[in-house]
């Protein structure tokens, strides 16, 4: 099959010797000790955006945790397609004996692959609690924006959970289905971050028709299904990221075109709303990322029925993955830019009111 190699297992003595990982010539603990010293001097570079931030650094670090959430869903793509999902056999230690992977049963690269995935979720973490530190931080302080940045790091801790769920039950479907699909929920509220930050606090008022409103709230739940199916069908099929992961009985045919019925829903989906905001006359920018969304899907099914036709070589598998997160964000980047916070000011409400007061008084 072409595309990623998968690496060879490693078993009986050979595992045993095999205490260091390298990769490009320099063993797994430099590379840690040079990311690690990266990161801290990015930290420090950045402190005063997470300690004195406004809100413009607070849209970057907004942007940023949208991007790491969806990230992290690639990587472990990557995990599965390299047949590295056991690469490190315990949860939370690499091995029984070990925090990192040293006398691993499986071959060096797919700890490495395993054990560096495991590494992105502190990045990830991290940038949640950057975000929830900002927000906190900020002034005016915004009560709506603290409460998704409270439960953002929340959803990240659970998916380390579940990831140890994943690896306890030996790469069953079920839980590596559930890895995946808790990132995309993490991702709503990152997104929901995002677009929010970029507003005034007040009241969330429609910016389209509320027909464009439920076709694109109807755009969410179908481009969820979208995403179930798509890991029903990984389950199904030859990437459970080992060699003895347990898979779906499905037949897989019936399961991808069950996948491609929702995909083509989800074009029409996308058609139907651009058309409504030509014909209601939407603003500019959320056509703009409409027309986003419709390139994001056909171009995810080139993807997907190419690797359908070559007999799903790894690397497009990795690929369609990332296209999968691009949809998915696309969906949501249209679903919220359909409403907006907009300042309320109470004095002018109160003023509002009271000459309508002395308006029927005088009547």
């Amino acid at each position: 099959m072409n595309g990623i190699p998968s690496p060879t297992v490693v078993t009986g003595a050979s595992a045993a010797a095999q205490d260091s990982i390298e990769i490009l010539n320099l063993p797994l603990w430099a590379w840690q000790i040079v990311f690690a010293a990266a990161g801290v001097l990015a930290l420090v570079a950045l402190a005063r955006t997470i300690w004195q931030p406004t809100t413009a650094s607070l849209r970057w670090w907004a942007l940023g945790n949208v991007v790491v959430n969806a990230g992290i869903a690639v990587t472990g793509a990557t995990v599965r397609v390299t047949s590295s999902g056991l690469g490190c056999s315990e949860w939370p230690r690499c091995t029984p004996d070990s925090y990192v992977p040293l006398g691993v049963e499986h071959a060096a690269l797919n700890a490495a692959i395993e054990f560096g995935n495991r590494m992105l979720t502190f990045l990830v973490l991290t940038v949640g609690v950057i975000v929830f530190v900002a927000t906190l931080r900020l002034r005016p302080r915004r009560r709506d924006l603290l409460r998704l940045a409270t439960i953002i790091p929340l959803g990240v801790l659970g998916q380390g959970v579940v990831g140890g769920i994943t690896v306890w039950s030996d790469l069953h479907p079920a839980s590596v289905g559930a890895h995946f699909l808790l990132s995309t929920l993490v991702v709503v509220l990152t997104m929901a971050f995002y677009v929010r930050c970029r507003e005034p606090e007040g009241e969330l008022r429609l910016t389209v028709s509320p027909l464009v409103r439920r076709v694109a709230a109807a755009m969410v739940g179908v481009g969820f299904l979208l995403l179930v199916a798509g890991t029903v069908v990984t389950g199904t099929g030859p990437h459970g990221g080992d060699a003895e992961a347990p898979r779906w009985g499905f037949d897989l045919v019936a399961v991808t075109r069950l996948h491609s019925a929702l995909a083509w829903l989800t074009v029409l989906g996308a058609i139907a709303l651009v058309v409504l905001l030509i014909r209601t006359g939407a603003g500019r920018p959320l056509r703009n990322q409409a027309w986003l969304l419709v390139a994001a899907i056909l171009g995810q099914g080139v993807v997907g029925y190419v690797q359908y036709l070559l007999a799903l070589p790894e690397w497009l598998v990795v690929l369609h993955v990332l296209g999968s997160m691009l949809v998915w964000a696309a969906i949501l980047r249209v679903y919220f830019g359909t409403a907006e916070r907009v300042r309320v000011t109470t004095p002018a409400a109160g003023s509002a009111a009271a000459a309508a007061a002395g308006e029927a008084a005088t009547r």
